[in-house]
């Protein structure tokens, strides 16, 4: 058995969803593609797909197994590229991951732009609010949005963000405009509630020599995600928290305004990480310095001064 050839096959049959239209994709017979399966569900000696009549799924083994092959031919592809001069050309797949609201509303359209300019490129965007491991998942490029803690990855600073507090005109002309952290226990907030918490509190400093303040406001509607607490606000419910970018067009179209922005923390920074530094292949540095040269130059994530 070709091992390699059946993870390839076994990568095609999860992500087609079934055997028949694996077999398409992949130029074989729906029989040769069950026979590669079934041998390398043997070899392994577990269950990787739960067959049935009218679908086919992973098991929680092959959902494991499933990463693990895309992770190994990832690295097989990017070895015989090198061999053939992928680190002097961008060439072969590009994985990139960014978080839910930043991946597509700024590097989806880098993302775009970019396979225009590498016609032999191809990417893989992974768009999720959690960190994700580059190396497990097989991913090349992460925009991380915090204070990066020591690592062996590389990273390249691209613009900073800071954490505002927005609402609609409308509301601020009924309720009037908070004027300190005080003040939010007259208004109505819009709190964010992590998976099986409490509303996280709002943290202000007016001074970074000073302590910083936690406030826990008067919350009327709790949100498990960013962007159902700005469509709240936007209709006038009431104060929400979001990070500059998110509400940067309804800032500029004047749908939403910030308060407290004396009152706020210090920006939070952008990067780019990817791992192997000065030895990543041509596609993940023609990548960093694209996206890192557009980035700079939004001014909604420009550097501080």
């Amino acid at each position: 058995m070709d091992r390699l050839e059946a993870m390839r096959v076994f990568v095609a049959v999860a992500d087609a969803g079934g055997f028949a239209p694996a077999a398409r994709q992949l130029n074989l017979s729906p029989p040769a593609v069950t026979r590669s399966i079934a041998a390398l569900e043997q070899h392994l000696g577990v269950r990787l797909l739960h067959r049935t009549t009218r679908l086919v799924r992973v098991t929680e083994a092959g959902a494991r197994y499933l990463d693990d092959c895309r992770r190994i031919l990832a690295e097989v592809e990017e070895a015989e590229a090198s061999v053939g001069g992928a680190h002097a050309e961008p060439q072969g797949v590009l994985g990139v991951t960014a978080p839910a609201m930043f991946g597509p509303m700024y590097v989806a359209p880098l993302l775009l732009d970019f396979l225009a300019q590498h016609p032999r490129v191809r990417v893989r965007s992974v768009f999720v609010d959690r960190v994700v491991n580059l190396i497990d998942e097989g991913l090349d490029v992460a925009v991380r949005i915090a204070r990066l803690p020591d690592s062996s990855l590389t990273a390249v600073r691209v613009g900073a963000v800071r954490r505002v507090v927005v609402a609609s005109p409308a509301y601020l002309a009924a309720r009037g405009t908070p004027r300190t952290p005080a003040d939010l226990a007259e208004h109505d907030a819009i709190g964010f509630t992590p998976a099986g918490g409490a509303p996280a509190p709002w943290v202000f400093r007016a001074d970074e020599r000073a302590p910083p303040q936690t406030v826990q406001p008067r919350v009327r509607l709790e949100v498990n995600g960013s962007e159902v607490g700005i469509q709240a606000a936007l209709a006038g419910f009431g104060l929400t928290r979001a990070l500059s970018y998110q509400v940067a067009p309804h800032v500029q179209a004047g749908t939403l305004r910030i308060v407290l922005a004396e009152y706020e923390l210090r920006p939070i920074p952008i990067h780019l990480v990817y791992p192997e530094g000065r030895r990543a292949a041509a596609k993940v540095r023609a990548f960093v310095a694209f996206a890192a040269e557009r980035l700079r130059q939004d001014p909604r994530l420009a550097l501080p001064s």
